[in-house]
């Protein structure tokens, strides 16, 4: 099996958990128990800009600006 972040045209999802950390998450995959869908599914590039722009501090629990899922 490949490993889809090595697909150039992979498709993703972004994922957040309840401490508000992101993960790009390959589509169709499962989600894991815990984490949400919250983009996508869509292309890397998209994915990508949507972490940058929702996500601040990558430490569990440090401050951050995402009011859609706040702590």
């Amino acid at each position: 099996m490949t490993n889809p972040f090595d697909v150039p045209d992979a498709v993703f999802s972004v994922l957040v958990n309840e401490q508000g950390q992101h993960s790009l998450w390959p589509y169709p995959i499962d989600v894991p128990t815990g984490w949400t869908t919250v983009h996508g599914p869509t292309d890397r590039a998209a994915c990508d800009a949507y972490v940058r722009s929702h996500r601040v501090d990558p430490r569990p629990g440090g401050p951050r600006r995402d009011r859609a899922h706040p702590a």
